[in-house]
């Protein structure tokens, strides 16, 4: 496991940072990546630096970024095993709040941002007979009244199952690994205002390494995770 790579998008904060030091922790070298480029940076220096992190600034919603992404992981690394497809955000429920500008932004970043994501690391992923692991939510499993966010995860969960179904069906791949993590409430940037009884950004961490570690025969395909205080 200590070569091992893990590409992490959103990376700069919450899950996507907690995540990092996880899998630094579980012996692999990270690639981070998120638009905020001095907390990318500052997080690869407490990571141990360029043989163990590499920070690349990266907006998911530009094609372009990611494919200068993916290569420069390749050429620092030489490979990806897993892809953490993480990045995206949250809007206020009701179809009359948020700006429309807002919309399209979360839209682009939480759908378009995750398919981007895929399209650029599959082929690498595909070599190292790797893993995808994309965030979702319980927002994507049960449509949330007045919620855009939650039909932008429920596309993330088709997403998901998609990949899954294309590589066992079109392509005859038995080997790379789809995972779909559905945190709950959970104490990230996410809300302005601190959550009370809400998941820590570990917890989900830990999921996420929990689903790498299993043995290449296992497929992790959904992990829920509620804390315990949320009713639905």
């Amino acid at each position: 496991m200590a070569d091992r790579v893990v590409l992490i998008t959103g990376a700069s904060t919450g899950i996507g940072a907690a995540t990092a030091h996880a899998a630094v922790d579980a012996g692999y070298r990270v690639a981070l990546a998120a638009r905020s480029e001095d907390r990318l940076t500052a997080l690869a220096g407490e990571l141990g630096g360029d043989e163990r992190a590499l920070a690349r600034r990266c907006d998911v919603t530009r094609w372009e970024d990611q494919e200068a992404m993916v290569a420069s992981v390749l050429d620092a690394f030489g490979r990806i095993d897993a892809t953490f497809a993480n990045a995206g955000f949250g809007a206020r429920r009701g179809f009359e709040n948020e700006t429309p500008e807002f919309w399209r932004e979360m839209v682009l970043t939480n759908v378009l941002g995750v398919a981007y994501t895929i399209r650029a690391t599959l082929p690498a992923v595909r070599d190292s007979s790797g893993h995808y692991v994309l965030t979702s939510s319980v927002a994507g499993r049960r449509p949330l009244q007045g919620s855009l966010y939650s039909a932008t995860k429920h596309a993330a969960t088709a997403l998901g199952e998609s990949l899954r179904q294309e590589l066992r069906q079109m392509h005859e791949n038995f080997s790379v690994r789809v995972t779909l993590i559905e945190p709950g409430m959970t104490d990230t940037p996410f809300f302005d205002n601190k959550p009370q009884q809400a998941l820590e950004p570990e917890d989900i961490a830990s999921a996420v390494l929990y689903t790498l570690s299993q043995p290449a025969r296992v497929d992790v395909n959904e992990v829920l995770i509620r804390p315990v205080a949320q009713p639905g």
